[in-house]
């Protein structure tokens, strides 16, 4: 017999819905969407979620570490599971492990780990993000520049090996040369612009080679000046491309997040955490490269003060596209959920509320916190 969850407002492509509910199959995908009341008439288990907001799960595409675990520490599929509990806490369901810039050994385990997660069916794993090592010395954030270096055709075959799930390359468009930029989209990756010093022609030219998006706009990229655009004057004119933001009150100036959802057609912009180890545990301090990184107040900083990654997640996230940038609960959610599983190329597979799709799914309460995850139809709590 089939399942059913009831009684919460229900987020679908055109807002919210009353006395709507979930029938889900045995595959753990959304079989249909009907009344509250013939589901519960006719479905064999139904779940009554006691109200607040059924909403697509959210798909963070950076996640550095969470539940004290740093990618790049432990390159392990035990790891990325420990990571991926940490955020499904607060509304992941889907996430790309990150790995900061480090040497080709580390590149390669991390994508053994990720490919041997995904195998074994750790919940939520979707691919990895590779953040570097092809950046610019001079917006290089907490990244370690003497590991950056230019990728040649062995690399990037290296790179982009994971044959089982998505490859996401944050690089500098200026560093790496526009017929490398092209053979990494050829071989399958997303290449997005991050920690780049370009110029406005520059980024320009990236988006011509491939580049579809940029990561965590504003920061760690040139900025937008009346004679020079920079990389964040082309992220905000070019109508095709993707930005992921970090909405956590510091990375970004709400106003400057305020600025770029007005230029950016809708649905181009969506929530990244950059989340660090200290996501999901209590401990506030980590190791990167050998130093010390802290968190002093939710602000991760380095040794030399530079903000290094966040303690955010993207529940609290989703809050904030609320509370600081105004805008209402279903766009937040589609941010969080509907536009990274577009830019990730899942708008197939998940990211939404409808018949035929996984049944990733989060509950929040009135009070927009977490209450229960779904991956693939499996509760959190099961």
């Amino acid at each position: 017999m089939a399942r059913a969850l009831a009684g919460a407002r229900v987020l679908l492509d055109d807002g919210f819905h009353d006395d709507l509910a979930l029938v889900l199959d045995d595959a753990g995908r959304i079989a249909a969407l009907v009344p509250d009341a013939q589901a519960r008439q006719h479905a064999g288990t139904v779940q009554d979620l006691g109200g607040g907001w059924l909403l697509p799960g959210f798909i963070d595409a950076q996640v550095n570490g969470g539940g004290g675990v740093l990618f790049n520490n432990d390159t392990s599929p035990e790891a990325i599971a420990a990571i991926g509990r940490a955020h499904r806490r607060f509304g992941t369901t889907g996430f790309l492990p990150t790995l900061i810039s480090d040497g080709a050994q580390v590149m390669e385990r991390a994508i053994g780990a990720v490919r041997a997660a995904i195998a074994a069916g750790v919940p939520g794993v979707l691919g990895i993000h590779l953040e570097g090592p092809y950046l610019a010395p001079a917006r290089k954030g907490t990244h370690d520049a003497g590991r950056f270096r230019v990728p040649d055709a062995a690399e990037v075959a290296m790179a982009t090996a994971l044959d089982n799930g998505i490859t996401l390359v944050t690089l500098a468009p200026e560093q790496v040369p526009a017929d490398i930029i092209r053979a990494f989209v050829a071989r399958g990756a997303i290449v997005a612009a991050g920690h780049t010093a370009a110029t406005y022609a520059q980024a320009c030219a990236g988006l011509g080679a491939g580049v579809r998006g940029f990561t965590h706009l504003y920061n760690a990229m040139s900025p937008l000046q009346g004679r020079e655009p920079g990389v964040v004057g082309a992220a905000l004119e070019h109508r095709d491309s993707w930005c992921g933001v970090i909405v956590d009150g510091v990375h970004v100036h709400p106003a400057s997040l305020r600025v770029a959802l007005a230029a950016k057609p809708r649905g181009k912009v969506f929530l990244v955490t950059d989340a660090m180890p200290m996501v999901g545990s209590d401990d506030p301090s980590f190791e990167l490269y050998g130093q010390a990184i802290t968190a002093v107040d939710g602000v991760v900083r380095n040794g030399d003060g530079a903000l290094a990654g966040s303690a955010l997640d993207m529940a609290t996230a989703v809050r904030n596209c609320v509370q600081l940038l105004g805008l209402p609960l279903e766009e937040a959610a589609r941010m969080a959920a509907t536009y990274p599983a577009r830019f990730l190329g899942l708008e197939g597979r998940t990211g939404r509320i409808a018949a035929g799709l996984q049944a990733d799914l989060v509950l929040l309460d009135q009070t927009l916190q977490v209450r229960e995850t779904w991956i693939g139809g499996v509760s959190s709590g099961a």
